[in-house]
């Protein structure tokens, strides 16, 4: 909630918020204007601070949804419509979309932009219509004989963070928290990010418009641009707001977490990860200058800024080592180097860099500020043994978020296990092997330690790269996440982190939610699972 490039005057001329229905002046502290990461220069676009009255406005006009919402006897289909339509919106203003995002975080139009990103977000508000309409996720239960019911219903009112690497489909107003949240039954208020606030802008337009054609109340969506870190504070304990989603540092997100645990609110935040690859000695001799490239290529990918960036390598004394770590210096130098998304951006970087060298590792390429324009640092590689990685683990482990990575260097497998066990928690994980088996062995002895360490283990690729897939786990063990139960991509399973389980005990018939309705004569415990009923004798 940091507001950089902050103006303590008022400018009118900022452009107004989404509160309750209606694009409306906001009662500003102060404005902002976002940076063009490749050069460094001020945007022109102006928007404002909001005060503790415009969040006021917005909890209100939130709970006010979540009850009207929870009366609509059609909810689910209006709730799917409008994400369809969103998207059919999100769509139809691809290049003012595209362009807005390409000038406010210098990612490459195509494909990332065009061909990848935006795609990905319309698939997850589809994917998010048809869980909307199916209802399955919801689990309801009958238990006849002992008079019980129970499902899935919507938690409440959520606020939703977003990142700045993934300014479509991480975004608070589109992305896949947002459409969780709101294919669950529940109103969201987002707050857009900083460093791209016009990109914020137009999709909260695309989702306002949506919301109209799909007649949801009014409240359902909306969007403040940026408020003082109190104010946030104070809104998380609010009673109105229910559950909060954020993506992004780990300083921030438990500042955020302590907030949420000390009012009782469910938090659900992306906070941190290294993604710790192994690769094995028969994978680097079968085919050396192809794992050279994916790593770097993946460690550049996007200047590094991703959640999910191979940051952290293990791998076995030899020659074969040698050769690798030799020609990824020699690619890192040659490979231009791309721009980061603020300034904030850079310093964290450097910070985290001179951690990790302060910690014992060598820096073999990089490690200092790019002499281009806008917000860089050279590409970085670093080193270190094992027996230093065990020394500071902790230290050795901080989250380099950008173009940079640390290889480790173990001795034998017995001293990469030693490492391996003192990792902490992080999205993914992944191995490479040979093909042929001569790594199996150590495989079978690596991957049950790595498994628990990691919310997504992976085999011969590297793990940037997110498939928007029911059976994707984009979550892991602390920090990567602040619970280890939930992942933020994937539908049905990321919904169900926006629900309540809600039960009836002897409730009439007539009175219980139509899900609940089902007669069941027999006394048998019947579950809704991949879309029908089944039984199990309870007697």
């Amino acid at each position: 909630m940091t507001v950089e490039r902050q103006s303590n005057t008022i400018n009118m001329t900022s452009h107004p918020i989404l509160i309750d229905g209606e694009w409306r002046a906001s009662d500003a502290t102060g404005t902002f204007s976002a940076c063009n990461p490749t050069n460094g220069e001020t945007l022109a676009d102006v928007y404002p601070v909001s005060s503790q009255s415009d969040v006021e406005l917005a909890l209100q006009a939130s709970a006010t949804a979540a009850a009207e919402l929870r009366a609509l006897h059609d909810r689910d289909e209006r709730i799917a419509a409008f994400l369809e339509q969103f998207a059919v919106n999100i769509e139809s203003r691809t290049e003012a979309i595209v362009a807005a995002a390409h000038l406010e975080t210098a990612l490459p139009v195509a494909p990332r932009l065009k061909e990848v990103e935006l795609p990905r977000t319309t698939n997850q508000l589809r994917h998010a219509a048809e869980a909307a309409r199916d209802g399955s996720w919801r689990r309801p239960t009958i238990d006849a004989k002992a008079g019980l019911r129970s499902y899935l219903a919507p938690i409440g009112p959520v606020w939703i963070l977003g990142p700045n690497n993934f300014p479509f489909a991480f975004n608070a107003i589109s992305g896949g928290d947002f459409a969780a949240a709101v294919a669950a039954g529940n109103p969201v208020i987002a707050k857009a990010h900083p460093s791209h606030p016009t990109t914020c802008r137009l999709l909260a337009e695309a989702a306002h418009d949506a919301i109209g054609v799909a007649k949801l109340p009014r409240g359902t969506v909306q969007m403040i641009y940026q408020i003082a870190v109190e104010d946030g504070l104070r809104m998380i304990a609010d009673p109105r707001l229910k559950a909060i989603a954020f993506t992004g540092s780990r300083h921030a997100g438990m500042k955020l977490k302590a907030a949420a645990d000390a009012s009782g609110k469910a938090f659900f935040g992306e906070m941190s990860s290294v993604n710790p690859v192994v690769f094995l000695p028969g994978a680097v001799a079968e085919k050396q200058d192809a794992l050279v490239s994916e790593f770097v290529s993946s460690v550049l990918l996007g200047t590094g800024q991703f959640c999910t960036n191979p940051g952290l390598i293990f791998m076995l004394a030899g020659a074969q080592t040698e050769a690798f770590i030799q020609s990824a210096v020699e690619k890192m130098k040659a490979a231009p180097v791309g721009a980061l998304f603020s300034e904030l951006g850079r310093r964290s970087l450097l910070v985290a860099i001179e951690t990790i060298r302060t910690a014992g590792a060598e820096l073999l390429v990089g490690g200092a500020e790019s002499n281009g324009p806008g917000f860089r640092v050279e590409n970085t590689l670093l080193r270190a043994t094992a027996r230093q990685f065990l020394a500071k683990p902790r230290e050795m482990q901080t989250e380099a978020f950008g173009n940079s990575a640390l290889i480790v260097v173990a001795e034998s497998l017995t001293e990469l296990k030693a490492a391996l066990e003192t990792l902490e928690g992080n999205l993914t994980g992944c191995v490479y092997s040979a093909a042929g088996g001569s790594d199996d062995a150590a495989y079978d002895e690596i991957a049950p330690i790595l498994r628990p360490r990691v919310g997504r283990l992976i085999n011969d690729k590297m793990p940037t790269g997110v498939a928007v897939s029911p059976a994707m786990n984009h979550g892991g063990p602390y920090p990567a996440t602040s619970s280890p139960h939930f992942t933020a991509v994937g539908v049905p399973a990321s919904l169900l982190r926006f629900t309540q389980l809600e039960s009836f005990d002897n409730v009439r018939p007539h009175r219980l939610p139509a899900c609940l309705q089902n007669a069941n004569p027999t006394g048998k415990m019947q579950r809704y699972i991949d879309g029908r009923w089944t039984s199990d004798d309870v007697s």
